[in-house]
């Protein structure tokens, strides 16, 4: 998903430049002259993982399609403070009417990204993917999932259309795990994965006779996890998901599930610190 194209992130950038606009930009129009030109870069002011560099470009050529934009550094690239990482050209006033929304959208993409890659490594040497989640900020999932696969994970489900997780409320008003899973084959296109959520070994037990693809062993003990696992034992997909953190991912992927899921890796992330600088 990190490739996106323009028709993707034309409406992020669309929205994200309107909200900081508002009804023009009274310092740069009145302070800076129309002409001047100028030269900015953008720079990383700590280590991390670069992802968004192609959507901070995007902002620039958006907002003026004459700029000369240059990717110095790309996506998935380990940096360390210092480092250059994009340079811009041109009119300065639309450099500056850019910046802010460049640097948040880098900064956001390249914070999750850097979390992601530390979770991906408490992982190596196991059989275990890392996954994503939905908790993703309103508008912004495309960039915030994208940041999530540079940074090593894989993305579960974008939405609820293209994925069939039978969560513990569906399974309330459905009357049980049976009854939904029942409901879905009936009506649910075969090319779709059932998934059901279970919190307790007689939950799983139901799931896999019910003929669930996926198991989601929720917010469970280790050693719950590792009978779930030795009772599927291959006849289904196992993710582990609730309350995995970067200390305990490691512990949770030796129980032997096939995938781990948080929204950590979005949820706990802190922007990396970006700066730019102007050379005129």
């Amino acid at each position: 998903m990190h490739e996106l194209h323009a028709i993707q992130i034309e409406p992020v950038l669309q929205k994200a430049l309107e909200e900081d606009w508002g009804y023009g930009d009274w310092t740069t129009d009145l302070c800076v002259e129309r002409d001047r030109q100028a030269r900015a870069r953008i720079i990383a002011k700590e280590d991390c993982l670069i992802a968004g560099v192609d959507i901070a470009a995007a902002v620039f050529r958006k907002v003026e399609p004459s700029l000369q934009v240059q990717i110095k550094t790309p996506n998935g690239t380990f940096v360390a403070k210092g480092t250059e990482l994009l340079t811009i050209e041109g009119q300065a006033r639309a450099i500056l009417k850019g910046e802010r929304v460049a640097l948040n959208l880098f900064a956001r993409m390249c914070g999750i990204a850097s979390l992601t890659r530390e979770f991906v490594k408490q992982l190596e040497g196991s059989k275990t993917q890392l996954l994503d989640t939905r908790k993703t900020t309103p508008g912004l999932r495309i960039l915030e999932k994208t940041a999530t696969v540079i940074g090593g994970a894989r993305n579960h489900r974008f939405g609820l259309c293209d994925g069939v997780i039978v969560k513990e409320n569906h399974i309330r008003a459905a009357g049980g795990i049976t009854q939904a899973v029942n409901r879905l084959h009936e009506s649910l296109p075969p090319t779709l994965k059932i998934e059901v959520e279970t919190t307790n070994l007689q939950e799983v037990k139901e799931a896999l006779s019910a003929g669930a693809d996926i198991i989601m062993l929720d917010n469970m003990s280790l050693e719950q996890m590792r009978e779930a696992v030795q009772f599927i034992h291959g006849r289904a997909l196992v993710e582990a998901s609730g309350n995995v953190r970067l200390h305990n991912v490691r512990e949770i992927a030796e129980t032997g599930v096939d995938f781990i899921s948080t929204s950590s890796v979005i949820t706990g992330s802190k922007w990396t610190d970006l700066s730019l600088l102007f050379d005129l």
